[in-house]
């Protein structure tokens, strides 16, 4: 026994152990999430539920089933139910979504199974997803074109019109973001350009009688691009279509609102599976709706992956830079000692004291500078002056310096001295070594610590929400207005995305599920972002092999 622990391998076997307990917490974390998440976009079934009320009325609820749970008879009986005849220790009471929000009270309702006379099934029980007021459950009546009822089969003539209503409501969303974006784009760059000049006190008649006559062009084509804009309104809302609900009450809901109808008590595996795909891709392309409770979450995607870019943008070169100094320039002193325990202990500092810095530093400091010296015409309103995405990565890129520095000055340690002496002795100068031999060598290292510094930046939240991350962003920081790219400008995070969600929804049942579909697609973003990183330091260790020979 003691020759077999002097031999070492019951620590093999336990750090073998301990990393496979490791990786199985890891993927079973990772298994529950996408569970949790991706089912949510599964067409569940409809029932129809038949109840008796504890006054003895019967009513009917139309819905799908949220959630389960087993409830003690003795908790029933405790908070005033009577249960008479019940022998069972625990009953099951069903979460029932029922949608349906402007004429029903309640989104989500619990029903006791002792209080359900009977369930159905039924195939031609519809959804109709909307852009607000969340989905309708019920019975399609009629298809109405004006007051005009439409003949034929109800299913394919809803089918048919719906897919009229996208193509109108893709182009409304295309012009409002094109055309008439780009004339109140220009027309704010005519309103500052005027406030400039009268600030330079060159504001003279002929100036602005050319400023006035621009804004009279740009509205003219702005009441051209309006009035194209309402009839396309005007043509989404002709058709209508009549539903029944679970009050028995017929409800004519207009097409421009709907954006899809599904009978997925009707449909088979193979279509439920594309209806499934369909669902995800609207999620991760789309826009949100309802508070974020709905929707998709591409503005949170495009912010988050902007921010890490121009993060890695920044941090790398400050963090290799500072590496190069400290382990090819400065002397072994005490200053240097000083200077390396700073930077470690950068690495302890919470992240939200990093985000009250750069409020107070970048975004008040520098925007402020930046907004008197560049921007007066704009004040009082800020441009840089205010929160935004380049503040963000400036913020996580201080962040995350200690790791590049750290990891970068490890690659360099691990270079031979004699490669840099080899490289001298050619002729080659200090700069022209660190250049073309000890960088390129060095250079799986620096990815190592970007890698690093994705991964933790990508996930943080805290310093975001003080110095640019919002709710709703109305516009990304890239479109097709001079110069393209608005960094001064806030952006959405998955991030916070997740927080908003699940701790500030009005509706937290509604919200729970996209709570964990969001977690999943951020782990997948991160995940994504450093496999190419991965792949570009396996390229450039492949590529340098040989001068490290």
């Amino acid at each position: 026994m003691n020759k077999w622990f002097k031999s070492g391998a019951p620590w093999i076997w336990m750090t073998g152990g301990a990393v496979s307990v490791s990786l199985v917490a890891v993927l079973g974390l990772l298994l529950l999430i996408g569970w949790r998440g991706l089912t949510f976009f599964w067409p569940h079934s409809i029932y129809e539920w038949q109840v008796s009320a504890p006054t003895g009325e019967q009513y009917t609820v139309i819905g799908e089933i949220h959630d389960r749970e087993q409830v003690p008879v003795a908790q029933l009986r405790g908070a005033g139910l009577t249960l008479e005849g019940v022998k069972a220790e625990t009953l099951t009471r069903y979460l029932i979504k029922t949608g349906n929000r402007e004429f029903v009270p309640l989104d989500f309702r619990w029903l006791l199974e002792t209080n359900i006379i009977e369930r159905q099934q039924p195939a031609d029980l519809v959804v109709l997803e909307r852009t607000n007021h969340g989905n309708f459950y019920g019975y399609v009546e009629q298809v109405l074109q004006g007051e005009t009822v439409v003949a034929g089969d109800v299913r394919e003539q809803l089918q048919t019109r719906l897919s009229r209503v996208r193509e109108l409501n893709s182009e409304m969303k295309s012009l409002q973001k094109g055309d008439i974006g780009t004339i109140n784009f220009q027309l704010e760059k005519l309103r500052l350009k005027q406030r400039s000049l009268e600030l330079e006190g060159e504001a003279t008649e002929a100036a602005i009688a050319d400023i006035r006559q621009q804004e009279q062009q740009l509205r003219a084509d702005y009441q051209v691009l309006e009035k194209r804009l309402f009839s396309l309104r005007e043509q989404a809302r002709r058709d209508n279509v009549v539903v029944r609900d679970m009050r028995g009450e017929q409800v004519t809901l207009s097409l421009g609102n709907v954006l899809d109808a599904t009978w997925p008590n009707d449909m088979n595996g193979l279509a439920k599976a594309g209806h499934w795909f369909s669902q995800i891709g609207k999620f991760v392309s789309g826009e949100p709706r309802e508070a974020n409770t709905e929707g998709g979450v591409f503005p949170a995607i495009f912010g988050t992956v902007f921010m890490v870019i121009l993060m890695a943008i920044i941090v790398t070169p400050l963090g290799v830079v500072a590496a190069i100094y400290l382990h090819e320039y400065a002397g072994k002193n005490n200053l240097t000692k000083i200077i390396r325990i700073a930077v470690i202990n950068l690495a302890g500092v919470p992240s939200i004291v990093y985000g009250v810095f750069g409020l107070g530093f970048f975004v008040y400091m520098v925007g402020g500078s930046l907004d008197q010296l560049f921007y007066p015409e704009s004040l009082p309103t800020p441009t840089f002056g205010s929160p935004g995405v380049l503040w963000s990565a400036l913020t996580l890129a201080i962040l995350t310096l200690p790791v590049v520095i750290v990891s970068t000055e490890e690659g360099l340690s691990r270079i031979p001295s004699s490669v840099r002496q080899g490289s001298l002795a050619l002729g080659a100068t200090k700069a022209e070594t660190l250049w073309r031999i000890v960088l390129p060598i060095a250079s799986p290292a620096i990815m190592t610590g970007l890698i690093l510094a994705i991964a933790r930046a990508a996930g943080e939240v805290a310093p975001l929400m003080l110095v640019g991350v919002v709710k709703l962003a109305p516009n990304l920081p890239v479109d097709g207005n001079f110069p393209y790219l608005h960094v001064e400008r806030k952006f959405m995070h998955l991030g916070f995305h997740i927080f908003d969600v699940g701790f500030q929804s009005p509706n937290v049942e509604a919200a729970r599920p996209l709570v964990y579909a969001t977690s999943f697609l951020l782990v997948t973003v991160i995940v994504g972002l450093n496999l190419t990183a991965i792949g570009i330091r396996n390229h450039l260790r492949e590529k340098f092999r040989l001068l490290d020979q």
